[in-house]
């Protein structure tokens, strides 16, 4: 009886502690980046990637803090919408809005890139985010963001 009381508090235990959340870095941090400081950094990372000529910096960096805006409003709205509404469910006309409101926004992001960068800058650029796009996080075990 004692050997089945310790091995079931070994598993609670590791149980508990398997659901404590990793919270390291600036996305899961208390004081997160600005939009100006994530436009730099990415900014920088493209320089080092793609080699960016002086102009191509303040191109890219203007795009990169329109976007960094861009997703701190639509953030900010989320977490509204779901404080309003916690099990408020999409009907189809909804979501099919949103899918194409944020294609709409790929295809201009796009076309932007293509004007700012040239055609071998471009093509490592479109590579490196179908990298990015299809890359499984390290905790994704069932391919859908579940653990």
């Amino acid at each position: 009886m004692k050997k089945i009381m310790i091995a079931m508090l070994v598993i609670a235990s590791c149980s508990a502690v398997a659901q404590e959340g990793h919270r390291h870095g600036p996305r899961h941090s208390e004081d997160p980046l600005t939009p100006e400081q994530v436009a730099t950094l990415q900014t920088k990372r493209m320089t080092l990637a793609l080699d960016l000529t002086q102009a191509q910096q303040e191109e890219v960096q203007k795009f990169h803090l329109e976007n960094a805006r861009l997703r701190k409003e639509k953030k900010e709205a989320r977490k509204e919408e779901r404080n309003k509404e916690s099990a408020k469910v999409l009907s189809a006309d909804e979501r099919f809005s949103r899918e194409s409101e944020r294609l709409d926004h790929m295809i201009a992001s796009k076309e932007k890139m293509k004007k700012i960068l040239n055609e071998e800058q471009f093509e490592k650029w479109e590579k490196a985010m179908h990298h990015k796009k299809h890359r499984r996080p390290k905790g994704d075990r069932d391919g859908r963001g579940r653990h």
